[in-house]
């Protein structure tokens, strides 16, 4: 199978940033991945991979708490920076993608950051 390297690999604009409520996050599919995108400041995007690894449930359904979003099945929590649990039940990261603001525009890039599992 062939890699991408990052640069092969271009950002997708996804929306507006003013499409963004702060403090909720919300879903797209992009390039067949659900992700989940929650703006936690003025300017502030994260996306993460919107599946819980525990119970494999919509996280773009969840509470967003500060930097981190919970899934609304079990209560598990996931650090928006890192992807890492940091609430049982769920022990598995998440996929965490890297974003970009550029003029309001939000774009996602599909490679995605390494996960760590604090």
């Amino acid at each position: 199978m062939a890699e991408t390297s990052q640069e092969q690999q271009a950002d997708i604009r996804v929306c507006r940033l003013d499409e963004l409520p702060i403090g909720e996050a919300a879903a797209a599919e992009i390039d067949g991945t659900r992700v989940a995108i929650v703006r936690t400041s003025e300017r502030e995007v994260h996306a993460i991979n919107d599946r819980c690894s525990h119970a494999n449930v919509s996280l773009s359904e969840g509470e967003v708490d500060g930097c981190s979003l919970e899934c609304w099945l079990h209560g598990s929590r996931f650090d928006l920076i890192t992807g890492a649990p940091t609430s049982l039940p769920a022990t598995q990261p998440v996929a965490v993608y890297p974003v970009r603001v550029d003029n309001d525009e939000v774009f996602i890039s599909m490679t995605p950051r390494p996960t760590t599992n604090s």
